[in-house]
């Protein structure tokens, strides 16, 4: 992965470590299952001194710009989704993936949880629209949660998108 000459010299202004080094911690921190500490022996091994608090935040502060660059180059999906829920555990602790995957199996999105409910599957659904669009078809297993998400996602966008909706409270 490489920046734009200019993009690279903007986003990593001030920092001790040449933008190339800072970039390949990041990227094999977040890509392989790697400590912060196996990043300062593989970095060692390169004769590169650097602390594992330092990785930590260059991971902290570059991610979420890395994201904003990668989501730019993300291919689009499929108007079809096929969306499921499962419990699994990640650094010692249990939690619920949503994952929505297009007819030719491409990730449209996933979500990671601690309760399975109606908020987190609606959460899901919205963070999915909100990167990839509105999707023609969904498919879901029998979780009524989902169901139910989905149904209140959708009066939502008619209201929008109409305005003809009126909530009243009674």
């Amino acid at each position: 992965m490489s920046l734009p000459l200019e993009a690279s010299t903007e986003l990593f202004r001030g920092r001790h470590f040449h933008h190339e080094i800072v970039t390949l911690c990041v990227r094999w921190y977040v890509t392989y299952k790697l400590s912060y500490r196996d990043l300062v022996e593989m970095m060692a091994e390169r004769h590169i001194d650097v602390a594992h608090t330092t990785i930590m935040r260059w991971v902290q502060r570059y991610v979420p710009e890395f994201v904003k660059r990668w989501q730019r180059h993300a291919q689009p999906v499929g108007a079809s989704w096929r969306c499921d829920e499962t419990y699994i555990r990640i650094k010692g602790y249990w939690s619920y993936l949503y994952r929505a995957v297009d007819r030719e199996g491409q990730t449209v999105d996933f979500f990671l949880s601690e309760h399975r409910d109606i908020a987190a599957a609606k959460r899901f659904f919205a963070q999915a629209i909100e990167k990839r669009g509105i999707s023609q078809k969904i498919t879901l297993d029998v979780y009524a949660a989902s169901h139910v998400a989905v149904s209140e996602l959708q009066e939502e966008v008619l209201c929008r998108q109409h305005s003809l909706c009126e909530r009243t409270v009674i």
